[in-house]
């Protein structure tokens, strides 16, 4: 009994547990930060203890462009109703990419029941899921684009093919999502190559990140992705579009001191009866074009090496 004496032993406790653990006081500023947090976010403590949660990663959000950060916050909610809250939120990895996340976020009170802070917790989806045991496969046979680690172009071919099968034979819905990077040879001439390589890969994690296990995320050339969606009718089609953009617009990555974005273009189709592969790839990326307002950026052959 002793050793539980020791208020030291409970920080021991905090960094042993396999999820992040966070402490903020009143002002939201960072008081206590666990291993299973640096583990997750890619943050030290160094980079976060006594910084308010908006100012550089955190939780949920970047501050300039939270979608939640306003109305649903868990630490505001927390504060405001003086109870938990729990919900799926996601969390901005130091690497640039997101990371769907279960949070709980449990008021802090003193000996006399005044609130003093909150305590926030957060597990990645991700873990809780466990990794796909597929993609060791797939990198064994040459399948992955060696940069993003997404199935490559022609492993999204004969994927799409075997969906458009399944569609023409048994109707059941099928959509594609095409993303482009913007200003993509730009960027590229601005920041180099490596700056690059980080942008594709902070994307490909949060693409991979935001679908479902049944949906599948691949690179489609240099600076176009593509997601196929089965199951996926018109109207849901648009609501995954929206909630793509909602996440891509806050797409940012440390370069040498600096935040850099990038911007994405984005469109989608649904197949109709008689669609090959080609037929459904036209149409969604005509609309991209559309959405361009001009003829998009050709990935050359060297950039699926990236």
């Amino acid at each position: 009994m002793p050793y539980f004496a020791d208020p030291e032993i409970y920080r021991d406790i905090l960094d042993e547990l396999p999820i992040g653990v966070c402490v903020l006081d009143l002002q939201k500023k960072i008081v206590f930060w666990s291993d299973g947090a640096e583990t997750a976010t890619g943050y030290a403590r160094i980079d976060v203890l006594g910084h308010p949660c908006s100012e550089n990663i955190l939780l949920q959000c970047n501050h300039r462009s939270c979608e939640i950060c306003v109305e649903h916050c868990p630490l505001t909610l927390a504060l405001r109703e003086a109870k938990r809250v729990e919900l799926i939120g996601s969390i901005h990895h130091k690497s640039g990419y997101w990371i769907p996340v279960h949070i709980w976020a449990i008021p802090l009170r003193d000996r006399n029941g005044s609130m003093i802070g909150i305590v926030q917790t957060f597990e990645s989806e991700f873990a809780v899921n466990g990794p796909n045991p597929s993609e060791r496969s797939m990198k064994q046979r040459g399948c992955l684009d060696h940069a993003t680690e997404l199935p490559n172009q022609t492993m999204m071919h004969s994927h799409l093919r075997e969906s458009l099968a399944i569609f023409a034979e048994l109707q059941i819905p099928l959509g594609v999502i095409c993303l482009e990077l913007r200003e993509f040879d730009n960027f590229r001439a601005r920041n180099g190559q490596e700056a690059v390589t980080q942008v594709l890969r902070a994307l490909a994690r949060t693409l991979r990140n935001s679908v479902w296990p049944t949906d599948f995320v691949g690179r489609w050339s240099g600076n176009c992705f593509l997601i196929i969606l089965s199951g996926c009718d018109e109207e849901a089609l648009q609501a995954v579009c929206a909630r793509m953009e909602r996440i891509t617009a806050k797409l940012t990555i440390q370069w040498w001191g600096e935040q850099l974005s990038v911007g994405v273009l984005m469109s989608s189709a649904n197949a109709v009866v008689g669609d090959n592969v080609d037929s459904l790839m036209e149409r969604a990326q005509r609309a991209l074009r559309q959405t361009n307002g001009a003829q998009p950026e050709r990935g050359t052959a060297a950039a699926q090496g990236m």
